[in-house]
């Protein structure tokens, strides 16, 4: 076990490798705000991003994050930021042999029948592993990268110091809330155990479905640092790029319905549609891998999406702004309420068309919710600031993110048909019922 004083002195060393480059980020924008300093925007944006994916750890994660956040920093950093890919460098294998010594004990490799030397993937918290069971069940071993909590702690000290700039230079959205909610995930995403719970959820809410793999999880060789899954077997999502339109098609269908019938069913999402999280079968049904950043929700504000989308299909003012308050957003007035909406038929746009279209319908990808988002950024400057609850981050965010994946595909589905077969049979009182017994058959936390 680490020293703490071991510890310590990691976790100056990483607050000092992403200070740098964040400090940077302090300076060189401050620089222009208070001192008139111009400087090349688009060139330091390219250096940070440069250099933040050099690094380990969660601070992809929150740089991501922060690119889907409207006016959380400026335009060029959010772009380049957006470019992050959570791929790093695998560790050697000394260095895992180690690690699998401190979670299962000095006789871990007896427990298996097989354990590849070499990592599947590697990704920013930790990397995967193919080995064997004793039975011959083929087996999926995600290992944490050592000294993860230390990481987090430091890359989040510098988070807050990305939100204080933030809301020095800009005033219309308050982003306390979504600091506290990043900071919130990224520490589940360290805790193994539940994770394991989240795959336990999924695998009862995907109970029988053929268009939707969960792996299982392997409890007696699980930790809180190490978990270990049965594989499954399955394609790169961009393998299918330039498959035929109905395989393009069937493989948008079932991550519409991966993401959208957990929600409107058990109030959860799974906030992280990065491409590597899924993998496709021959049949072009989806393997879901990845449950670190499951988001689970309070009935009320599954009620409140589904209003707005109501509210918005019918254009009724109230019921919109009603919506927007079960949601969480505070001290609205009339014109914050319209720049809102704005964004909300932007999301909700392709749900709210009745025929069969892309999600962009004729926008090219590259321009894609930038018009969108422009606009959203100049009105709320004139509106005033704005609160946005702690729950739109990773609904935002996830919401972004599977419209991105249904744009590599070129799917051309009616969206508004299978959104409305979702949410057809919606109930609050049956959503919370279902949801106290799913969270407490697979110990999931209630939802705060």
């Amino acid at each position: 076990m680490a020293k703490p004083e071991d510890s310590l002195s990691r976790r100056v060393l990483r607050f000092a490798d992403v200070g740098t480059n964040v400090g940077t980020l302090a300076l060189r924008l401050g620089a222009e705000r208070y001192l008139g300093i111009e400087i090349d925007r688009q060139a330091h944006a390219e250096e940070l991003r440069k250099a933040l994916g050099g690094l380990k750890g969660p601070i992809m994660k929150v740089a991501q994050m922060l690119a889907t956040i409207p006016d959380a920093v400026p335009a060029e950093y959010a772009a380049e930021l957006a470019k992050l890919q959570s791929n790093a460098p695998s560790m050697g294998w000394p260095f895992v042999r180690r690690r699998m010594a401190a979670e299962l004990g000095a006789d871990w490799q007896t427990k298996f029948a097989a354990f590849e030397p070499q990592a599947a993937a590697a990704a920013s918290l930790g990397q995967v592993h193919r080995a064997t069971a004793h039975d011959g069940t083929r087996l999926a071993c995600k290992l944490q990268y050592p000294d993860m909590d230390a990481a987090v702690a430091s890359d989040l000290s510098q988070l807050q110091v990305v939100f204080r700039i933030q809301r020095s230079m800009n005033k219309t959205v308050d982003t306390r809330k979504i600091e506290a909610e990043i900071g919130a995930r990224l520490r589940e995403e360290l805790n193994y155990d539940l994770e394991a719970r989240h795959i336990a959820l999924y695998r009862l809410i995907f109970d029988g479905s053929t268009d939707i793999h969960v792996p299982g999880i392997i409890r007696e060789l699980s930790t809180q640092r190490l978990l270990t899954m049965t594989w499954l077997d399955g394609a790169p999502l961009m393998d299918f790029k330039s498959a035929e339109q109905d395989a393009r098609n069937r493989i948008a269908a079932n991550l519409f319905q991966a993401w959208w019938y957990p929600f409107s069913h058990y109030g959860v999402i799974h906030g992280d549609p990065h491409l590597g999280n899924y993998t496709i079968t021959p049949d072009h049904s989806l393997n879901l891998l990845d449950y670190g950043c499951i988001r689970s929700f309070r009935p009320r504000f599954v009620q409140g999406v589904v209003d707005l989308y109501r509210a918005l299909e019918a254009n009724d003012e109230a019921r919109t702004v009603h919506a927007f308050e079960t949601w969480g957003f505070e001290n609205l007035t009339k014109d914050m309420i319209d720049v809102l909406s704005l964004w909300a038929r932007f999301i909700y746009g392709p749900m709210l068309d009745d025929r069969t279209r892309t999600i962009a319908d004729g926008i090219a990808p590259g321009d894609y919710g930038r018009q969108e988002a422009a606009e959203v950024q100049r009105r709320l400057r004139l509106a005033g600031a704005v609160t946005p609850p702690h729950e739109f981050v990773f609904m935002d965010r996830a919401a972004i993110g599977l419209g991105g994946v249904f744009l590599h595909l070129d799917a051309k589905l009616n969206w508004y048909r299978m959104f409305n077969e979702t949410i057809a049979q919606f109930d609050l009182d049956v959503l919370h019922r279902r949801q106290n017994a799913a969270f407490a058959q697979t110990g999931v936390p209630q939802p705060l």
